[in-house]
């Protein structure tokens, strides 16, 4: 099946695009419109790998087939250029926000490193200001052509880097201007979340949320390292946790698993999974399983009851959008609406939001569902 047509599939009769989602995992400098690439570029004088929008989308499509995390990476060396000025942050931030709402999502956290925008001179302040306009712009915009649509951002660290406490407190003094949480990001392998536990200590005294990019390129050591030095709440993809369950039998269609203490607390504390299906595929996270789609533990992890959510992790990059995901779980599980319901159940459940507006999302996908 091709991409056009899970972008346009229908499941018992509802189109998977109309139907309302939350985004919970979702990279900014991994979601550009390809013309604005261009057209940002050109401006700045970055030099492109293709001058029109089919070339570079055969160059993201590169980079993301390499199976590897630090491969998949490279492609953001030429996002992020285009990103210097607040200008550019605006008009990125207005139409992730659009192409979200074109999306189907009711709910999105953008998360994004202000760390890597500042080469052209700007502040982390005045960057983290820039997005938080176009954020605003784009729900406007969206509101007036009929879409309902709220996006709130999560300032990532850079793992490899030492400004996670600087980030923290960035975080942290814009929580009333539409920050709701923090991440650290980057290569996980080698640079785990023990690392920045000052960051983490300022962030747990200051109450702000944490989600921790954990079990994709690293296994349950990093998984550990996140709830227990880090105090995440959610785990950015988490996919590798299914490294602590042991398959010891079948009893039917039914697979006898034994759980370690690590995969155990994390299903019994429904602590959320931001799983990224086709990115987890396209950066080897689930490579130890296999090399489809299908290969992909999520339907396993949903069976035994985590709090599995979908994502997109970055659309541009990977190539795809929320209702290609859920398609094409469609196609591996065979899921139907209430399968598909109860994923945006547990993503509006575990958006950082007050547990009032949490509990009105939770109406707004009940409503939407049974349209």
């Amino acid at each position: 099946m091709s991409i056009d047509q899970h972008d346009d599939m229908t499941v018992q009769g509802a189109s998977l695009r109309d139907l309302p989602k939350i985004s919970l995992h979702d990279h900014l400098d991994g979601a550009l419109r390809l013309s604005t690439i261009l057209d940002l570029a050109a401006d700045a004088g970055v030099d492109v790998p293709a001058t029109d929008a089919p070339g570079l989308r055969r160059w993201f499509a590169e980079r993301s087939r390499s199976g590897s995390l630090v491969e998949y990476l490279t492609a953001f060396t030429l996002t992020t250029a285009v990103m210097q000025t607040e200008e550019a942050l605006t008009r990125i931030a207005r139409e992730y926000v659009l192409d979200l709402a074109e999306d189907g999502v009711i709910h999105g956290e953008v998360r994004w490193a202000p760390e890597q925008h500042v080469r052209g001179g700007l502040t982390p302040e005045q960057a983290v200001a820039a997005v938080g306009r176009g954020i605003a712009e784009g729900e406007d915009e969206a509101e007036d052509t009929g879409y309902s649509i709220r996006v709130t951002q999560i300032l990532s660290a850079m793992r490899q880097d030492d400004r996670s406490l600087q980030i923290a407190r960035l975080a942290v003094a814009n929580r009333e201007r539409g920050v709701v949480g923090f991440d650290i990001a980057g290569p996980e392998d080698g640079h785990p979340a023990s690392a920045h536990r000052a960051a983490f200590d300022y962030l747990a005294a200051e109450f702000l949320p944490v989600t921790v990019h954990a079990g994709e390129a690293a296994g349950p050591a990093s998984i550990r390292s996140a709830l227990i030095d880090g105090r995440a709440l959610r785990l950015g993809h988490g996919v590798r946790i299914a490294e602590d369950l042991q398959l010891v039998g079948r009893e039917g269609d039914e697979v006898q698993v034994q759980f370690g203490d690590l995969a155990r607390w994390v299903r019994d504390r429904e602590i959320p999974l931001e799983l990224s299906p086709t990115s987890n595929l396209q950066t080897g996270a689930i490579a130890q399983w296999g090399d489809e789609f299908a290969d992909h533990p999520f339907d396993l992890l949903h069976q035994l009851g985590f709090s599995v959510t979908v994502n997109t992790d970055n659309r541009t990059v990977s190539g795809t959008t929320l209702t290609r995901e859920l398609g094409l779980l469609v196609d591996a599980f065979d899921y139907d609406l209430d399968d598909l319901e109860e994923f945006q159940f547990n993503a509006a459940s575990a958006a950082f939001l007050p547990v009032e507006e949490r509990e009105e999302l939770v109406e707004m996908i009940a409503d939407g569902f049974r349209r």
